[in-house]
């Protein structure tokens, strides 16, 4: 599937710098999983938000500093860890942008038919699953009231049973694990990213973009990546509004200007020498610690 640098997969850490990925991100994700799921599920998802919440603050007091993967995450940590807030800083997600480079050749892994919407992610992942049941059940219909030959690809790994499913439903195909996620994507005719549990920067946008396809993504799987509106095709949060951004994206073409924000803005070179440097800085300070207000913005 996609490709993450190394390092950041699930963190990175040194003596006295810490970048929070992955499950140390999930609190919050519980917690809306506590408020719309049904006892006892909402007993469980709230009792693992608050430990790991506890568990989170407990690390970062460990480190000088703590790194998380957007602003918005960095903000909502320090309002849930106040102690920890002289010490808090983010910098941004990426892609490898030689390796999601759409000028390769890739095969056609399509059957001839109708235009493409596809989405890729882990397929055994809540939000994911979420994801694809609304849009299928939600959006689908709507879109294919005006794009009869439309089709939606479902490419991931481990496919719940409920994803599975889908399939039933006309156009849909669940691929389950494919070995190389960047043909599902140069030709697909849209990308989509219908998102409403998402946190931080969104790979799957980011790899999307960077191979210049259409995307059209919710609000909160947008967060942070496109602020001026100028690199997603389409940003919406209802049915309808979705299913007409995604009939629009069908006739788009290839849209180099997101490319173009990916390489500005989301180069992973850029970003890990900022936490190098952060490393190599607090390694010639004092071993106490000491509140430094840090701030790795995104350009613009």
């Amino acid at each position: 599937m996609g490709r993450s640098e190394p390092g950041i997969a699930a963190f990175r850490c040194c003596r006295h710098v810490f970048v929070a990925n992955g499950a140390l991100r999930r609190g919050p994700e519980w917690a809306q999983y506590a408020t719309s799921s049904r006892w006892p599920a909402s007993w469980i998802y709230a009792r693992e938000a608050r430990t790991l919440l506890a568990y989170e603050r407990r690390i970062a007091g460990r480190f000088n500093r703590t790194l998380f993967v957007s602003a918005a995450e960095a903000q909502l940590f320090v309002g849930r860890a106040p102690e920890c807030a002289g010490r808090v800083g983010h910098f941004s997600n990426g892609v490898d942008t030689d390796y999601f480079d759409p000028t390769l050749d890739h095969p056609n892994p399509y059957p001839a038919g109708g235009p493409i919407a596809v989405f890729t992610g882990a397929m055994d992942y809540r939000p994911n699953i979420e994801a694809v049941q609304w849009f299928v059940e939600a959006i689908l219909p709507l879109l294919q009231q005006s794009c009869p030959q439309a089709r939606f690809f479902i490419v991931g790994s481990n496919p719940a049973r409920s994803v599975r499913q889908l399939a039933e439903a006309a156009g849909v195909t669940v691929t389950g694990r494919v070995e190389d996620v960047r043909p599902y994507l140069r030709h697909a005719q849209a990308v989509v990213a219908p998102l409403r549990i998402a946190r931080g920067i969104q790979n799957k946008v980011l790899e999307a973009m960077a191979m210049e396809r259409p995307v059209v993504a919710t609000a909160a799987a947008a967060e942070g990546i496109d602020p001026q509106g100028r690199a997603l095709h389409g940003i919406a949060d209802s049915p309808d509004a979705f299913a007409a951004a995604t009939a629009r994206a069908f006739q788009a073409g290839p849209q180099p200007q997101a490319r173009q924000r990916v390489v500005e803005a989301f180069s992973w070179g850029s970003h890990l020498r900022l936490v190098d440097e952060l490393i190599a800085a607090d390694s010639t300070e004092p071993a106490a610690r000491q509140p430094v207000e840090l701030s790795v913005p995104m350009r613009p």
